[in-house]
C-alpha cells in the first residue's frame, strides 16, 4: 500500500468515526476513501463493513447502561439481526462486481437522502404507535430484520434508519433508543465480520488502518459534536455524498 493511501485511510477512518458520533453516516466518508485507494466498489464495501465494526462496539461500551429495561428485547432480536445481516451479505456476494458498481451510486444517494432527512425520521422518536404487544414485536422484528438486510448489503446510514424504526416501536427516550441502536449495529457488524471473513475478499491491510482510526475519531467526534452544529455537519456530508455518487455514476455508466 502506498504512503498516500495510508494517509487517506487514516484520515478517512478518523473522519468517519467522528461523523458517526456526531451525526451518523460515516461510511459515506470511509467507503469512497477505499475506492480512492484503488479498490473495486464491491471489495471496498466489504472492507468498509468490517472496518467500522470496532467503532460500533466502542459505542456499546459507552452506552450500555442506557439500554435499561430493553435488554430482553435486544436479546430476542439477536436471531433476527443475524438472519437479516447474513441475508444481506449473501445478496452482496452473489451480486456481480459489474452489477454492484452500477447500483452503488444509487445506494450512496439513498443513504445521503436518509441522512439529509434525519431530523424528520427522528421526529417520531418517543411516540410509538399504539399496538398490541404481539403486533409491536412482529413489526419490530420485521423492520429491524429488513434494516439488517440493507446493513449486510451496503450499510451506510443504517444507524439513522434503526433510530427511526426503534423510535416508532419502542416506548423509550432518545438516549435509550440510541443505545439500542448501538447494540443492533454492533451485532450486525459482528455477523458481517464473521460472514465476510469466511466468504469474501477483505482487504485486511485497509481494515488495520481504518478500524483504530474510527475508534479514535469516535472519541473525538463525541466531544467535537458539542461545538459544531449538526445541521451544518450533516449538510456537508450529504453534499459530499452527492458528489461521490456522481463520480461513481460516471465510472459505472
Amino acid at each position: 500500500m502506498q504512503a498516500q493511501h495510508v494517509v487517506v485511510l487514516l484520515a478517512a477512518g478518523f473522519g468517519a468515526g467522528a461523523v458517526n458520533a456526531a451525526a451518523g453516516g460515516g461510511s459515506l466518508i470511509s467507503f469512497p476513501a477505499l475506492i480512492a485507494t484503488g479498490l473495486p466498489p464491491k471489495i471496498a464495501n466489504v472492507t468498509n463493513s468490517v472496518a467500522v465494526c470496532p467503532g460500533y462496539l466502542a459505542s456499546v461500551a459507552g452506552s450500555w447502561r442506557d439500554v435499561g429495561d430493553e435488554r430482553r428485547t435486544l436479546l430476542r432480536l439477536l436471531p433476527t439481526i443475524a438472519l437479516g445481516t447474513a441475508t444481506g451479505c449473501a445478496l452482496l456476494l452473489v451480486t456481480s462486481a459489474e452489477a454492484f458498481e452500477r447500483v452503488v451510486p444509487f445506494l450512496v444517494l439513498a443513504a445521503a437522502a436518509v441522512l439529509a432527512f434525519q431530523d424528520r425520521l427522528k421526529a417520531v422518536v418517543g411516540h410509538p404507535h399504539q399496538m398490541s404487544t404481539r403486533k409491536r414485536a412482529v413489526a419490530l422484528h420485521g423492520l429491524v430484520g429488513l434494516g439488517c438486510v440493507y446493513g449486510g448489503y451496503f450499510g451506510a446510514a443504517l444507524g439513522v434508519m434503526l433510530v427511526a424504526v426503534l423510535g416508532l416501536l419502542v416506548d423509550g427516550s432518545l438516549r435509550q433508543i440510541t443505545a439500542m441502536k448501538n447494540v443492533v449495529s454492533a451485532a450486525e457488524g459482528l455477523v458481517t465480520i464473521a460472514y465476510f471473513a469466511v466468504f469474501a475478499d477483505v482487504q485486511w491491510s485497509a481494515v488495520a488502518l481504518l478500524a483504530p482510526a474510527t475508534i479514535a475519531g469516535g472519541y473525538a467526534g463525541a466531544r467535537i459534536a458539542r461545538r459544531i452544529p449538526q445541521r451544518i455537519l450533516r449538510a456537508g456530508i450529504v453534499a459530499y455524498a452527492v458528489v461521490i455518487a456522481g463520480i461513481l455514476f460516471v465510472r459505472a455508466f
